[in-house]
């Protein structure tokens, strides 16, 4: 579906709004406010996916809807819909001016603007057809079976999104964004007899075993587990509300010397990158930890402003229906200058965990359990047979003063993480070089 190039026409022209009136109906509700804006959105987004040799479902959607948020110190008058009209944006606005009942607030200085644009306006929903993409599938679909004739089932699905949003506040400033997603994935189920594994590797193991030891982390998707047990105790609201395990440490160490932690959401093409953020602050890199010290938190601008700090770029929501929060974009730890190579051969009996599955974070004590999918026993320095059913255990803050070695490998992710926080899920970026983490808790079956 061809789309107008400029935003204006879409939330304007289109709708048959008045941007005028419109303009007016944010200044009146928000004056006296400290802060809000008119979010609006328009999204298309498609799906499809091949499973068991045939295509299982294909759909297409499109929506677009606005959200209205006024603050007043620590509260927050939201209203959204999925109409966009003037009328339901009148309706909006009397819902969220009871919040400032009283007030004599004025308005906070909005974001400061950028002439960068990372993405152009083209559609990748359009960049190729139906039928290429079935068959796209179709040739992962083939290949996969070709490797291995144990292989019992392949699902294949291909999902895009392209998404436009309109920021407008009370102080006329107006923010724009375009933001395409691509996100392609495929699981491989592999039997032999009645045993039956699914993941990219395709066979089993011999079971975990189990207590403290050495683990090397593999460079890239590992960095999830620096992101859950790390990333989400240095957002804002956290340490606001003095609810992080980092609450009250800025300027102390909290990790060993050589790590280095940022969240970067301007990288171009990353996942979890963004020309501004959902307030319309440009997107920046945000250094957490740097040579083991705490440096930064993320934040939003209603956090930034009750913490006497500045926004980082870091407010977002998942749709027009969502007010914002401190949220990650793209979170990891520098290279160091270890070869990784030499990391494991230094191990003389531990795990190589190279992908993980779910897990589990306590953002008030740091406290994780995290499933391994993809791990191999280290002995004698050398990788040795796959495990199954490992489990990784430890308190974050502590689980970064445990860091013996950092590779020179520093990988970002393949662009497949969605982070999710009080219902809403974003997506996001993670990443690091091969690491080393000394007397971490394993959880798993001991070998007969």
């Amino acid at each position: 579906m061809a789309l107008p190039q400029n935003t204006d026409d879409l939330f304007f022209a289109q709708t048959g709004m008045d941007q005028t009136r419109v303009q007016r109906i944010i200044d009146d509700t928000l004056t006296k406010c400290d802060d809000g804006e008119l979010f609006l959105e328009y999204a298309q987004s498609e799906s499809l996916a091949f499973d068991d040799g045939r295509l299982k479902n294909a759909s297409f959607d499109t929506t677009q809807g606005f959200g209205l948020r006024a603050v007043v110190g620590e509260s927050t008058g939201f209203a959204h819909a999925s109409n966009l009209s003037e009328q339901a944006i009148l309706r909006a606005a009397k819902a969220v001016e009871a919040v400032k009942s009283g007030h004599a607030g004025a308005m906070s200085l909005g974001p400061a603007g950028t002439n960068r644009h990372l993405y152009a306006p083209d559609n990748p929903l359009d960049e190729m057809g139906f039928d290429a993409k079935v068959e796209l599938l179709k040739e992962i679909d083939a290949y996969a079976r070709d490797k291995d004739p144990r292989v019992r089932q392949v699902t294949a699905s291909l999902a895009g999104e392209w998404q436009a949003v309109m920021i407008i506040r009370a102080d006329g400033q107006i923010a724009r964004d375009i933001r395409p997603l691509v996100r392609l994935n495929v699981s491989v189920m592999v039997g032999d007899g009645d045993r039956q594994e699914v993941g990219s590797t395709g066979y089993g193991g011999r079971p975990a075993p189990a207590g403290e030891m050495t683990v090397v982390l593999g460079p890239g998707w590992p960095g999830v587990l620096l992101h859950e047990a790390i990333g989400h105790g240095l957002e804002g609201d956290f340490n606001r509300k003095k609810t992080s395990a980092f609450a009250g440490l800025m300027g102390e160490r909290v990790a060993a010397k050589g790590v280095t932690v940022v969240d970067e959401g301007n990288i171009q093409n990353r996942r979890g990158s963004l020309t501004i953020d959902d307030e319309g602050t440009p997107t920046s890199r945000t250094v957490l930890i740097e040579d083991g010290i705490l440096t930064g938190y993320l934040q939003d601008r209603l956090n930034a402003r009750l913490m006497n700090m500045k926004p980082t770029g870091n407010g977002r929501r998942e749709s027009f229906a969502h007010a914002p929060m401190p949220r990650m974009t793209n979170t990891y730890m520098l290279a160091g200058d270890k070869d990784p190579q030499e990391i494991l051969a230094s191990v003389k009996n531990g795990i190589y965990a190279v992908n993980f599955g779910g897990g589990q974070v306590d953002i008030t004590n740091g406290k994780f359990v995290f499933s391994c999918t993809e791990a191999y026993k280290i002995e004698n320095g050398k990788i040795g047979a796959p495990l199954k059913g490992a489990t990784l255990i430890g308190n974050g803050p502590d689980c970064l003063t445990k860091v013996g070695a950092v590779g020179n490998d520093l990988k970002l992710d393949e662009g497949i993480g969605t982070c999710g926080k009080n219902g809403q899920g974003v997506p996001v970026g993670v990443g690091q070089p091969t690491l080393l983490l000394e007397g971490l808790t394993v959880g798993g079956t001991a070998a007969a």
